[in-house]
């Protein structure tokens, strides 16, 4: 197993079926432009790969807020449906984890939708806590 950042073309075309399952409303040439976009705006993509197959993926970035200070914001976290319960987000969002103590960071964030109830379990056992609501409004 190991973790990596998806630095080419190649790498994020292959972190897209894993990526879709989290974001289906997004082809693969939209995913890659907006990936492209997005990367303007300091968002990196990190994979799990093990066995020759991608099984986890994280869009996240660094930024700086007056509420937290500087921090790692997870943009988008998912472990394919096949390979779920297997330890590969746990070992990512440590990763993330370590990624943001090495950056100076003070703190982890991530919205997640509140219908994803597997999800909420997985980030409160990973010692998050829920502490704000998140609002917005469609343009």
């Amino acid at each position: 197993m190991r973790i990596a950042l998806a630095e080419s073309v190649a790498d994020l075309t292959r972190c897209y079926p894993v990526i879709a399952e989290l974001r289906p409303h997004l082809s693969e040439a939209q995913f890659l432009a907006q990936v492209a976009r997005q990367r303007e705006q300091a968002y990196e993509l990190a994979y799990v790969e093990a066995s020759g197959a991608i099984n986890s993926v994280a869009g996240f970035r660094l930024m700086e807020m007056l509420a937290f200070g500087k921090i790692l914001y997870i943009d988008d976290l998912i472990t394919t449906d096949a390979q779920r319960s297997h330890g590969y987000g746990a070992q990512l969002f440590d990763w993330l984890c370590d990624q943001a103590r090495q950056q100076g960071c003070a703190q982890l964030h991530l919205d997640s939708g509140v219908q994803r109830f597997a999800a909420h379990r997985f980030y409160l056992r990973q010692r998050m806590e829920i502490n704000s609501h998140h609002f917005a409004l469609k343009l």
